[in-house]
């Protein structure tokens, strides 16, 4: 079992029980099992459970440089006219309000400083692009809001640690911080991403397995995982991660920050690379900093990119044709060569359990320090 802490609060579990990987963080976590194996290819289905909340997904497990990594692999595509659609502008500037897109709440009102949705939409893959922000502060927002609980804040809505302001609403930042430079790049990332899947919808990317579904590209053991990709240097971080910067001196990031990866190639002790900071809030890393950051950190920023873009291209298959955003091409779907397993009956209670023993592994260590006259 590895346990750790972040600089800002939370604590992050791993552990390996009967062959399944689970992870805790916070008060969720997944639970990954092993699932199916096709063209010498192994895939594993991942049971999320948060706030509640389960879903399943499918991830493909690797090996490069002596380590395991596991990417996220799709489990429908939609018909490759509705990913170039995604891409393309749209001929006429789209205006979606607050109200269309139904957002409010403590988290609304806590990042309107930091974070301005654009004011019209001139093509879906900027749309795309606030509903990823959106979505990765709703979870910063939350997470923060457990932590304060967790550590027996006066008000477990307060979602800066440490902070003496115990208003719920109170401001990220009195400025906007994340700066158009910055929503461009995340938005260049997803208009990338949404002709890399239109390319594997169309199986131009891959060869289509015998019975004609869709295969997303093989990742073979033996190179680099997506997340040292040159042509991928942008990452949204997705949940609470420690970098450290040049000095030596530990800082937390939290959802919704932006990184720009620097380097290529890890360091050979830690597996990180460096990376700038393009965008942080109140608290995290100070923007524009060199830390360093673990490359499994930057792979899981970069499954949970392309699973939250599947997410955003089915809401917008909802709304497409209404409130004056244009009609879609075809939003139909087709599933890949390894579909979605059910989820996980026992993931809630594993986790619980994982919990329970990392609490008391915990509370063992602190008895044994303080036997032996401190840690």
């Amino acid at each position: 079992m590895h346990i750790e802490h972040g600089v800002r609060g939370g604590r992050t579990v791993v552990s390996q029980r009967n062959g399944a990987r689970i992870v805790t963080r916070g008060r969720g976590g997944y639970v990954q099992r092993a699932y199916v194996t096709r063209g010498g290819r192994s895939f594993y289905s991942r049971t999320y459970v948060y706030g509640g909340v389960v879903h399943v997904g499918v991830y493909q497990g690797y090996y490069w440089g002596g380590r395991s990594y596991y990417g996220w692999y799709p489990g429908f595509f939609y018909a490759p006219a509705y990913y170039g659609w995604g891409f393309h502008p749209w001929g006429v500037p789209l205006v979606w309000g607050v109200s269309a897109w139904g957002w409010g709440g403590p988290w609304w009102g806590y990042y309107g400083g930091w974070w301005n949705p654009y004011p019209v939409y001139t093509a879906p893959y900027f749309w795309l692009t606030d509903y990823l922000i959106a979505a990765n502060l709703q979870a910063a927002y939350a997470a923060r809001a457990e932590d304060a609980a967790d550590s027996g804040a006066a008000d477990s809505g307060t979602p800066d640690a440490g902070s003496t302001d115990t208003g719920a609403a109170a401001p990220a930042s009195t400025a906007v911080s994340l700066t158009p430079e910055v929503k461009q790049a995340i938005a260049e990332e997803v208009k990338a991403q949404l002709a890399a899947q239109q390319a594997q919808a169309a199986g131009g990317a891959t060869s289509a397995p015998a019975g004609g579904a869709n295969a997303a590209p093989a990742q073979a053991s033996g190179t680099p995982p997506a997340a040292l990709d040159p042509a991928k240097r942008t990452f949204v971080v997705d949940t609470a991660v420690t970098a450290v910067s040049t000095d030596g001196q530990e800082c937390g990031l939290t959802s919704g920050d932006v990184v720009t990866r620097l380097t290529d190639t890890p360091d050979g002790t830690d597996n990180t690379v460096n990376a700038s900071i393009a965008a942080s809030k109140k608290g995290d890393c100070a923007t524009g900093a060199t830390v360093a950051v673990k490359v499994d950190d930057l792979q899981e920023m970069y499954n949970h990119f392309q699973e939250q873009l599947t997410n955003g291209m089915a809401e917008m298959a909802k709304k497409q044709g209404t409130n004056g955003m244009p009609k879609a091409p075809d939003v139909s779907t087709k599933a890949s060569d390894v579909p979605p397993p059910k989820a996980d009956a026992d993931a809630a209670k594993t986790l619980q359990d994982q919990q329970a023993e990392a609490d008391k592994t915990e509370a063992d260590v602190r008895a044994e320090a303080a036997a032996g006259g401190g840690l």
